[in-house]
């Protein structure tokens, strides 16, 4: 076991990593807004933190604190005006938003030593730590999730014009969604950085935009549930099935599609809404069976 836990010691922080990356996704998602925006945050809390502990000496915990709350700034000066916006719009102000960071990244040699990234990062997360951070985050969304914001967020996702006529303000909800999927994206990003040795620009282009998206497309976006399944799947799968590492996109695709075909509400929710669907049936038979007996 302990030889196992070794060998795959890398793939699990990358899981968990992933994990906060696809939950940030899923809190955008939840709120019906299409943000494609977590990578950039991600960008922004890994440089912020590999810079503060390889540059200033700082302490890597208190580099990635640093790192989330500058993702979470970030994200509240970008949330006053992506509130006014919708659907694809969003994505695009989002998008620009992403190749706006990696531009800097890239061409701010000085700083970020450009294409070849921050090397000599201090490996200061182990495996339990980013497991424990996980768990705070998951318990955290999911009591979010059972109070009046997670009921105004699904409320806000299904209908609009519902969500105004119950006297909810869709802009304000929208704001705090987005501030805290750059938060979440930020912490992502810096325990990635203090969990591997080098970042580079590379490492939050398009590719790992496209992953957000589908980790919570391919668990499912009503839960936070999803969001785990999918990050879980998409980072394990390519790891473990070595022999098609040259097609991973083609791979990744291919699932896509077949659960988008076959599963809409992804894998996660699916199962979720199935194991509701026999409770109800349990106890509506458990009832019925005594009223059918008196009659």
């Amino acid at each position: 076991m302990l030889n196992f836990l070794n060998t795959y010691q890398s793939l699990f922080d990358h899981i968990l990593v992933n994990m906060l990356l696809a939950a940030s996704q899923y809190v955008v998602l939840r709120a019906g807004v299409f943000s494609l925006g977590s990578a950039g945050f991600a960008a922004l809390g890994a440089y912020c933190t590999a810079l503060l502990t390889t540059k200033l000496g700082w302490n890597p915990w208190l580099s990635v604190i640093i790192g989330m709350m500058l993702g979470t700034l970030v994200s509240a000066l970008l949330a006053l005006p992506l509130s006014r916006l919708r659907g694809v719009f969003q994505a695009v102000a989002t998008l620009a938003f992403v190749q706006i960071v990696l531009t800097v990244t890239q061409n701010w040699v000085s700083l970020t030593n450009g294409p070849m990234g921050v090397n000599s990062i201090p490996h200061a997360a182990s495996t339990w730590s980013l497991l424990t951070i996980v768990v705070a985050v998951v318990v955290f969304l999911v009591m979010m999730g059972r109070y009046s914001f997670g009921r105004a967020l699904d409320v806000i996702r299904e209908d609009e014009t519902v969500a105004v006529s119950l006297g909810i303000s869709v802009p304000y909800y929208h704001r705090i969604a987005f501030v805290l999927s750059g938060a979440l994206a930020g912490l992502s990003g810096g325990l990635h950085a203090i969990s591997s040795y080098s970042i580079t620009p590379h490492d939050y282009g398009f590719a790992l935009l496209v992953a957000a998206l589908a980790m919570v497309v391919l668990g499912g976006r009503t839960t936070v549930w999803g969001a785990l399944v999918g990050a879980l799947v998409l980072t394990s799968l390519p790891e473990l099935f070595r022999v098609f590492a040259d097609y991973r996109a083609v791979v990744q695709g291919i699932l896509l599609m077949l659960v988008i075909i076959y599963l809409p509400r992804g894998l996660a929710d699916t199962v979720i809404a199935r194991v509701k669907d026999r409770r109800l049936r349990r106890r509506l038979a458990r009832v019925a069976v005594p009223a059918g007996g008196q009659s």
